[in-house]
Parts: C-alpha cells; sequence; structure tokens
C-alpha cells in the first residue's frame, strides 16, 4: 500500500450488514492509509497506520494489522499530484479526533428489517441523513471530503447536455445538427458510501496478490473435489 490509499472493508458487525444491504455492496466500511514510519506517520507509533471513523473512538488511528483477517479491497488514487496528495493527507490528520455521526447509524438500523421496503433510488439517501455537525463524520464521508478538498472527482453524476448547430431539410426530411457534451456535478460528499471509491474509474483496484508476483503454478492444488 502506498499513503493516500483507501483500504475497503467487509465488516461482520449488525450495523456492517445495514450498510451493505442499503448500498448493495460488499464493503461497509473505508479506511484511509497513512503510510510505514514516514513523516505522516510520526509520533503514532511503529508499524503501517490507518485513519478510520468509528463508532466508538470517532476518528482515530489504528494499525493496518487490525484488517488482517477480514476481505479487504485497496482503491489508489490516479494521476494526483505529490503536492495535493500530501494535503489530502494533512486533511485526514487533522480530523483525528472528531466524533462519529451516530444519528447517522440510528438512521440505518431503524430500516434494518429482513426485507425493509426501500426502493433502490432511495436507499443512497438514507446514507445521508446524519445530524449534519461537521464535526461528526462517518468513514466513507470524511474520505470524499478530504478528496473534494482538492477537487479530485470520486464518482460525479454525470449530465449530457445538446446543443443544437443548425437546422434543415434532407429528402424532405427535418434534422438537426448537434454536439453532446458531459458535465461532471460533484456529488455531495454525504452521499458517498465505501462502494464508491471500488466503482470510481479515477481510482484503481489494487490485488495484493498479483502486486507480489503471482504464479499459478506455486499454489497447493491438489485436484477438484
Amino acid at each position: 500500500m502506498e499513503p493516500g490509499d483507501i483500504l475497503l472493508v467487509e465488516g461482520n458487525q449488525r450495523v456492517s450488514s445495514a450498510i451493505k444491504y442499503l448500498t448493495q455492496s460488499t464493503w461497509s466500511h473505508a479506511a484511509f492509509y497513512l503510510g510505514k514510519n514516514n513523516k505522516f506517520t510520526d509520533g503514532m507509533g511503529g508499524g503501517s497506520i490507518l485513519i478510520e471513523s468509528d463508532l466508538k473512538n470517532g476518528v482515530t488511528t489504528i494499525p493496518l494489522s487490525n484488517y488482517e483477517s477480514f476481505n479487504t479491497r485497496i482503491c489508489r488514487p490516479i494521476g494526483l499530484p505529490a503536492d495535493e496528495k500530501e494535503k489530502v493527507i494533512n486533511f485526514m490528520i487533522k480530523s483525528i479526533g472528531l466524533d462519529y455521526d451516530r444519528k447517522n447509524i440510528l438512521d440505518l438500523m431503524r430500516y434494518l428489517l429482513p426485507q425493509p421496503p426501500v426502493p433502490e433510488r432511495f436507499r443512497r439517501r438514507m446514507i445521508a441523513l446524519g445530524s449534519g455537525t461537521p464535526s461528526k463524520v462517518i468513514c466513507s464521508t470524511l474520505i470524499a471530503k478530504a478528496f473534494q478538498s482538492v477537487n479530485y472527482p470520486i464518482l460525479p453524476i454525470i449530465q449530457k447536455e445538446r446543443t443544437i448547430l443548425e437546422e434543415g431539410l434532407y429528402r424532405g426530411i427535418k434534422h438537426s445538427r448537434f454536439i453532446e457534451k458531459e458535465y461532471l456535478h460533484i456529488r455531495h460528499h454525504s452521499l458517498f458510501v465505501p462502494r464508491d471509491f471500488d466503482l470510481s474509474p479515477y481510482f484503481s483496484t489494487i490485488k495484493p496478490t498479483i502486486e507480489k508476483g503471482f504464479n499459478y503454478k506455486n499454489l497447493p492444488i491438489k485436484g477438484f473435489n
């Protein structure tokens, strides 16, 4: 992992189940990677350090090893200059100590039923039902705010607009020539969920098994059962 990477986690708690249902995703939690024994982690202890927003402790630092037994995925921002990446990292560091937005979780649990009658188009907005207090955040909204502080896109809303250049007749049929442009609208940070970093076209997916040099011939496979 590199500083600025995002670790997506498949949690196994009751709250995690609510988030996975509402987002229709494997990922229920996101944490931000600071690095290992570098200038960002000075005074935070040795080893690899994450920043996360936790229900019990708020925004805090934890060792990466806390998630070694979980199903995870690494997402890395592409094309982000070193100076702007450092601004994102410093934003996260300054956020340490903020409270977790418990109202957001209470709202989620209110909808945690065996088959809650919630149309899919409303599920994302249910995630944003928090207190709205700037000093209270959940995991994915904090990370989204950090990247939006340098205008780095995550999963923007795409709006297409057509502009007619001219109109005329061709063999008695009216026609028009037009150009179509796409505009990216920044989605409010409160609407981001962990899976958005996985779906984003601007973050690459890092698979440690492949990065370490995968060779299928070295796998201890005995045969099919």
